[in-house]
């Protein structure tokens, strides 16, 4: 789903975001949620805000953004996806934010030829009509979105029908869309499924990212991870890098890309606004 995933790596709980205006609030009940999110989709008060993935051994050069779902109030505050994404995953509200999320997202793709970016969604937006007809319009009107576009999927996600995300990712994968599953490593896919999944990169779960170069655990796991995506031939991606040390000990163990707080925290205000510098694609 659009921007659900990994939360915690958008906004931790208690933390306000004052340069964006996201505002932290008390844990929403499903309906209150609900009402939320139709409103904001009604209004049209519904943005992506842009997290930059990087290359630490290129000084961190961009090699493209993710965009994280929000909703923004009448008096300018921005809520973060972690408090209301629950509410509604499961339900067509939920698929209507997936395609709210793919159309903003293409716009900007076309919008913008020298950026790449990535997207989220769930798995039951496979086969809903109107994002895949989202997603053909902008592919019919520019056929170089396709190869800039990533599609974000979790592993949780992905595991909710695997064989029905393996056909999907064969079709689009033609058209040249890159796939990412995210929160690899949280327990959820099978070897034998990612094998067949043919993800394109992995994005580490954050919960072993976060104080990584002082606990011993994480840093076994985190290699291991790194090896497994490195016999797939999957590019990897540590998400939630809060400090330079983290940093720099991901980029030791070979993880090729990193996002996080330390690198710059989810913004509505995306750089190409004001810098025409072209990202570097990954390899």
């Amino acid at each position: 789903m659009a921007g659900g995933k990994g939360e915690g790596a958008e906004l931790s709980a208690g933390k306000t975001d004052t340069s964006q205006g996201d505002i932290s609030r008390p844990a929403l009940d499903v309906s209150t949620a609900k009402e939320l999110v139709a409103t904001a989709l009604r209004t049209g008060s519904v943005a992506l805000a842009y997290q930059p993935v990087v290359n630490p051994r290129s000084n961190g050069r961009i090699a493209y953004h993710e965009g994280l779902i929000r909703l923004l109030d009448p008096a300018g505050r921005v809520t973060p996806a972690k408090d209301f994404i629950s509410a509604v995953e499961t339900s067509e509200l939920g698929r209507i934010l997936d395609c709210k999320a793919l159309e903003l997202g293409l716009k900007t793709l076309h919008e913008q030829q020298h950026i790449r970016l990535g997207i989220n969604m769930s798995t039951r937006s496979i086969g809903y009509g109107d994002w895949n007809r989202t997603l053909h319009h902008w592919l019919d009107q520019d056929p170089t979105i396709g190869e800039r576009l990533i599609i974000e999927i979790t592993e949780r996600s992905a595991m909710l029908s695997p064989e029905l995300v393996i056909s999907f990712m064969h079709d689009l994968q033609r058209h040249g869309v890159c796939f990412a599953l995210d929160d690899f490593g949280s327990g959820y896919t099978s070897f034998r499924y990612l094998r067949d999944f043919s993800f394109d990169m992995v994005k580490i779960d954050g919960s072993f990212i976060r104080d990584i170069s002082t606990s011993a655990d994480h840093q076994v796991l985190t290699r291991a991870l790194v090896m497994i995506a490195d016999q797939f031939d999957m590019l990897t991606i540590a998400e939630r890098v809060e400090t330079e040390r983290d940093a720099d000990w991901l980029a030791d163990c070979g993880v090729e890309y990193l996002q996080g707080y330390f690198f710059a925290r989810p913004t509505l205000y995306p750089p190409w606004s004001v810098s025409s510098s072209a990202p570097e694609p990954p390899r």
